[in-house]
């Protein structure tokens, strides 16, 4: 296992925060300190063809942009790849890039679905399958943790919940996990791109075929249901489709395989859970600080404002840094300390305000599932193989992780 090196804030200067090779190659929490202390609303100069940008990285300044729609909108864009690009074709039309009305009543829509009873099944199934999937990996004993259980369990609940067969979802997870990142160096635009196209072209043939025969899915609930008193577009259900798909299953599948690696990077931890010394629930909240699977999130300036004394022009692309936000020492007392008991834990992961994610209960629903069945079978956890990270400047984590895991029996044998 290699460390990443520490990236020296000295050389502020040659760090292009959109390039994916530098959150894959460098540990940056000691410039994101530095910014936090030093510049915390810094403007980031153009980088090759892009123009330049805003980045924050306190928590109150973070917090404070995800609840400003109004002087700061989703409608541009909300990552820096569409934001530096031209924009985001979905806008006004994608849940997560729209504001105001329109956002309320897609997200009411959107909402049922997600909600804690209508989930009961989803939830029900995630906790039977991601233990069967924990107990196949601890009797095989050893895995590729990222590829042979994480990869699994978000993406079965989400294709469950949008109605796409079993036959399809390898093709859904190739297809999501191109479309935001690489896994062997900085992704191509054409490549992205090309994946984007055809997660998209994916549910617009789905949502085709709802119409001429529904199911009890939410891809057929988009089709029947009306916002504003119009129908939905086809546009509309199919950019929504993706939004689900991509944020259900890569950032989820993220924060698993960064909580296995903190597990046995901080083994005090891992005991202090299999004995019941800390609520599953309490650890869900810090496995989602720590891995933060969503390094930034992004806005545009809708008029002049100040921000942290810093003057932002109307049209400034501005982004907000979770991955600093979630470490910020103002907020969380040793916030380098991985500690399943932190409370209170009011961490970013799943943004704030009227954005804030309306999977967030899915998403600890699967993460509880895996602690619980890895407390459940595993006595002890290890990693044995030469990890990966995803190279994105969007999201976080490891591509590969391979690991051995000590059951329960043989364990108590020793």
């Amino acid at each position: 296992m290699t460390e990443r090196p520490v990236f020296d804030p000295a050389h502020l200067d040659t760090a292009d925060l959109s390039d994916p090779r530098l959150h894959a190659t460098y540990d940056l929490r000691e410039l994101w300190s530095h910014l936090r202390t030093e510049s915390p609303v810094h403007w980031h100069p153009p980088a090759g063809q892009t123009d330049g940008f805003w980045v924050l990285t306190r928590y109150e300044d973070v917090a404070a942009v995800y609840k400003s729609s109004r002087t700061f909108t989703s409608e541009r864009g909300n990552v820096l790849d569409t934001l530096l690009h031209g924009g985001d074709s979905a806008a006004g039309r994608m849940l997560a890039v729209t504001d105001g009305r329109t956002h309320s009543a897609l997200r009411g829509v959107l909402s049922k679905p997600f909600s804690p009873r209508s989930l009961d099944v989803v939830v029900d199934s995630v906790r039977r399958s991601t233990r069967e999937l924990i107990r196949q990996a601890v009797e095989r004993g050893s895995c590729d943790f990222a590829t042979d259980v994480a990869a699994h369990i978000p993406l079965a609940a989400i294709c469950d919940l949008l109605g796409v067969p079993p036959k399809d979802r390898g093709l859904i997870i190739e297809l999501t996990s191109s479309a935001l990142s690489s896994t062997d160096g900085a992704p191509t635009q054409e490549g992205t791109w090309s994946s984007r196209n055809d997660l998209l072209l994916y549910f617009s043939e789905l949502a085709q075929s709802r119409r001429e025969k529904p199911y009890d899915d939410v891809v057929s609930l988009l089709v029947s249901k009306e916002v504003d008193g119009r129908p939905l577009t086809h546009e509309e259900i199919i950019f929504n489709c993706y939004s689900i798909i991509m944020g259900g299953h890569e950032t989820t599948r993220l924060a698993m395989i960064g909580g296995f690696r903190a597990l046995v990077d901080h083994p005090e931890q891992w005991r202090a859970l299999c004995a019941d010394e800390v609520p599953v629930a309490q650890a869900v909240e810090e496995i989602l600080r720590w891995t933060t699977p969503a390094l930034h999130s992004g806005r545009t300036a809708t008029q002049d404002t100040f921000l942290g004394g810093q003057f932002i022009e109307e049209g400034d692309v501005v982004t907000v840094w979770n991955a600093s936000a979630n470490f910020d020492e103002t907020v969380f007392p040793d916030p380098y300390r991985f500690d399943l008991a932190r409370t209170p834990n009011k961490h970013l992961s799943f943004a704030h305000g009227a954005h804030f994610c309306i999977g967030a209960y899915l998403a600890r629903a699967e993460l509880s599932a895996v602690v619980e069945g890895l407390r459940e079978y595993a006595s002890e956890l290890a990693v044995t193989g030469e990890e990966s990270r995803v190279y994105s400047n969007f999201l976080n984590g490891l591509a590969s992780l391979p690991v051995t895991l000590t059951p329960q029996s043989l364990s108590d044998d020793l």
